[in-house]
């Protein structure tokens, strides 16, 4: 039986998301998750910018100040900015290639379920002895000096989280060779979908090294292991290596889809097809290629000696190029359209000059000699949240507002949206401008408090009321969210009515099965091509027949939670005589489920043509 014709109460709808393998609901998840992760993230900055806000302050101890630090700076990239962008991926690119659904549906709950499980693994820490405290990129001589368990949540958790992750770069992989409609040939791909394709690709190749160095760590920590410790034979810069192979990597992850979002948002808001497509495509190829180029600028101060540092830092400038072609390409975009200022769009515009500001400060860091004054000073928190906040939240927010209404069929409020925009934007910059110049001046990273006649209170108090500008901005979209899922109206299949991509030619929300035919792909922009010429719908590839879907199915969520529950044991094996079993338990639930899932015979359901037929009939009517 179809699941269309399933009546739902809660209970229901809560067993439909957690067996769901279906990419839509995915995206809900992912974006329920993220937003709950990105939230928590919040908070934590907001007590760093509490305890930063006067000199001598005791908001808060140091010890606990280093836990706050490390989690949020872990909770953003991994827990908030990852999932964030792996919801835009589900909700948008198996629609803009025409698919009806990824390539491997039950791997893509798998990998949401692993990223959720790691991500409440490693906040059971607060709860459970004290939260990880050697900075988010743990080096290992901190890590291994720590007394706590909190590194060996951080340890466990990223790995069950990064699994996810893993999982799903490689789905996603999959399904953009293998699933574009007839016609979406590789440079007919919209960008967002190209941005997706070279992001899974670097985290095929970045999160490996991840996991390599996690595992080492691991093995020192719980285990007896001496990878990383000197007086045993280890090498603690091993642990800055194979954390940055992955780290450069993977500020890459997050901001090519941000490219990708805002490339779609450009073309859709200047009523133009995006300037120099071939050439922003090459770009974000060549961006992947030499993201993996470029790690050894985060260790300058390490020693490498002047040639290994002089590579490294010609790499890095040489990365700037690419990125200049895209920031032309969607100024020249721009340049002569029928210019929309919708929520999207302002988020778009004002993302050139925020990510302009982040490149520049990053080629500043990319000279070596120069490196070695800015290095392990406020100046690179600036630079860095200014790419991710001035580049990759941005485009969250952008894409938020963009295609809330093909995920849910409701538009938020436009008023609310732009007063967001504004708090965000204005608390944003407030924030961070300033910390480049109490960088210059000689703040320091990572210290919890200042002493007073530094010169640094006037910036550090500018920089905490940023942060409540910034605070006061997500409060408001929240209310934005409650207010349209209460009272928003249901909206057609192009809402902002210049929709140039598939997604915006069929309904919203979506049904189960995406397309009714699979579509006939014409050309660059397939919507807008119907649309010119006149069509209301796309043209089918196939004639419409019975449609193949696959079941849902609770063994995604059983294996995270063994994984889980295996994490506990082993963290505990020194210290309590369950551990061992515990973690034995939970690895042996897993397994099972593995076994569950190689032997049972699933073959999907059909939905019938008359039942799609009735379905297309009302959306129509919508």
């Amino acid at each position: 039986m179809s699941t269309l014709a399933r009546k739902q109460g809660v209970g229901a709808v809560i067993w439909d998301y957690l067996t769901t393998v279906d990419h839509k609901k995915i995206a809900i998840l992912y974006l329920i998750a993220g937003g709950f992760f990105f939230l928590l993230g919040g908070l934590e900055a907001m007590i760093i910018r509490i305890q930063l806000a006067v000199p001598n302050n005791d908001f808060i101890s140091a010890g606990f100040y280093n836990e706050v630090l490390t989690m949020h700076g872990t909770t953003m990239i991994f827990l908030a900015a990852m999932p964030l962008v792996f919801a835009m991926m589900n909700a948008v690119v198996p629609i803009q290639i025409g698919a009806r659904d990824v390539a491997f549906p039950f791997l893509n709950s798998l990998g949401f379920w692993l990223f959720f499980f790691g991500g409440v693994f490693l906040n059971l820490s607060w709860f459970l002895g004290g939260a990880p405290d050697a900075g988010w990129t743990s080096y290992a001589s901190l890590s291994l000096a720590s007394p706590t368990h909190g590194i060996d949540f951080y340890v466990l958790g990223l790995q069950i989280s990064g699994l996810g992750t893993l999982i799903g770069g490689i789905n996603f992989l999959v399904t953009i060779i293998n699933m574009r409609a007839p016609g979406m040939t590789y440079m007919r791909m919209p960008m967002f979908t190209w941005a997706t394709f070279v992001t899974s690709a670097l985290i095929l190749f970045a999160f490996p090294p991840l996991t390599v160095g996690l595992i080492f760590m691991m093995m020192d920590r719980l285990f007896g292991g001496n990878f990383f410790d000197p007086a045993l034979g280890g090498n603690t810069i091993i642990w800055e290596h194979l954390f940055w192979i992955f780290g450069h990597p993977e500020v890459y992850i997050l901001v090519l889809p941000a490219f990708g979002i805002f490339s779609e948002i450009f073309a859709t808001f200047s009523r133009k097809r995006l300037f120099g497509y071939s050439s922003m495509v090459f770009a974000t190829v060549l961006i992947g290629f030499l993201g993996f180029m470029v790690w050894a600028h985060h260790m300058f101060t390490v020693g490498m000696g002047p040639i290994a540092n002089a590579i490294f830092a010609v790499a890095t400038m040489a990365i700037a190029v690419p990125t200049g072609i895209k920031i032309f390409n969607w100024l020249f975009t721009m340049w002569g359209g029928s210019i929309r200022f919708t929520t999207p769009m302002m988020y778009a515009v004002a993302f050139i000059p925020s990510f302009v500001i982040g490149g520049v400060t990053g080629v500043m860091n990319a000279a070596a000699a120069a490196d070695y004054q800015y290095h392990d000073s406020y100046f690179v928190v600036a630079h860095f949240h200014y790419v991710i906040v001035g580049g990759v939240v941005f485009a969250l927010l952008a894409g938020a507002h963009y295609w809330w209404p093909k995920m849910f069929g409701k538009m938020l409020d436009e008023k609310l949206g732009k007063v967001t925009f504004w708090l965000f934007f204005t608390g944003f910059h407030l924030t961070f401008f300033i910390q480049h110049f109490l960088g210059l001046m000689g703040m320091p990273r990572r210290v919890f408090t200042f002493l007073p006649g530094q010169g640094f209170e006037t910036g550090n108090m500018i920089s905490t009321v940023g942060a409540f500008f910034m605070a006061a901005g997500t409060i408001v979209l929240l209310a934005n969210v409650v207010i349209t899922t209460v009272k928003g109206k249901r909206v057609g299949n192009d809402p902002w009515e210049d929709g140039r991509t598939l997604e915006w030619a069929v309904p919203s929300p979506l049904p189960e099965y995406n397309f009714a035919q699979t579509p006939l792909v014409r050309g660059l922009d397939a919507y807008w091509i119907e649309k010119m010429e006149g069509k209301k719908g796309l043209t089918p590839a196939e004639p419409l027949g019975d449609i193949h879907m696959p079941n849902p199915t609770i063994l995604p969520f059983v294996m995270s939670l063994g994984l889980f529950i295996s994490a506990l044991g082993f963290l505990f094996h020194n210290d309590y005589g369950w551990g061992l079993p515990v973690g034995i338990i939970g690895l042996l639930i897993t397994l099972v489920a593995m076994f569950f899932r190689s032997i049972i015979d699933d073959h999907g359901f059909h939905i019938p043509k008359e039942e799609v037929m009735e379905a297309e009939k009302k959306g129509a009517g919508a």
